[in-house]
């Protein structure tokens, strides 16, 4: 097994675009419903080596508001196997102090997925180890315009409507965001998943299917990041200056209530 990463090289949420299930499949001339159930058994592994090294969020795109675009049956697959997946590892994950957190839009996912999705959320709700939120009906842009309408439905008035204002509106405002960004599957976009909170995130991409994704591979991308000189717009020269690794908000503005 991979050395641990040094604890102050460890970013505090970590969001990731699990790809690949469907091409993992394929090369194992397997249909794409298996790389799908191989790819819950990744997430599983990822949330505890997650919660070994300390990180206390991360974030996952399940479903996008643009994967209703796949065929019928693949989409009737998915919808199926997170009811499945949630009955079969929520003990588990409850009891290793992980909170699930769902941000995305529910009304027009069915109500059996709903209520499952709400149920998890519900069950976890005293654990704060580590806080998983689960991207389902999700979109970058649908979080921005969603965050827009409840602060006119609020009342901000437009003259007071700043960066920290409208980010109490964003689906995750009980969350930091994300220190570091991983994609897998080989792909370079962000596929339209976080748009605002990504803003500073270090990006990680790797041609690793996710279904193979484990704690070595996890610990790739933190070792890459660790080489990272996060400046926020300071000039960092020094290292160990405003933009320096670990020099961001403290970990104790996040670990209050909601997070």
């Amino acid at each position: 097994m991979a050395k641990s990463p040094a604890a102050d090289t460890v970013p505090r949420h970590v969001a990731i675009v699990m790809d690949g299930n469907g091409r993992w499949a394929r090369k194992r001339f397997m249909p794409r419903g298996i790389g799908h159930k191989a790819g819950v058994d990744a997430l599983v592994k990822t949330v505890q080596a997650v919660s070994d090294r300390g990180i206390g969020y991360l974030t996952v795109f399940a479903f996008s508001s643009e994967n209703w675009k796949r065929p019928e049956e693949e989409v009737s697959g998915l919808m199926s196997l997170l009811i499945v997946a949630l009955s079969k590892h929520l003990t588990k994950l409850k009891s290793d102090g992980v909170r699930i957190r769902i941000v995305g839009d529910l009304a027009n996912v069915s109500e059996k997925v709903r209520n499952a999705l709400l149920q998890a959320q519900d069950e976890t709700v005293h654990n704060s180890r580590v806080v998983l939120t689960v991207a389902f009906n999700y979109g970058g842009r649908w979080d921005i315009v969603q965050a827009c309408r409840q602060a006119i439905e609020a009342g901000v008035p437009a003259s007071e409507l700043d960066e920290a204002a409208l980010s109490r509106f964003m689906a995750m405002n009980y969350a930091p965001d994300p220190d570091l960004f991983i994609r897998t599957g080989g792909e370079v976009r962000l596929s339209n998943f976080l748009l605002w909170q990504s803003a500073y995130a270090e990006f990680y991409f790797t041609d690793c299917l996710w279904p193979d994704f484990d704690g070595v591979e996890l610990d790739k991308a933190i070792a890459s990041y660790a080489q990272r000189e996060r400046r926020f717009g300071d000039v960092g020269a020094s290292g160990e200056g405003v933009g320096a690794i670990g020099s961001g908000g403290s970990w104790d503005e996040f670990s209050g209530e909601g997070a």
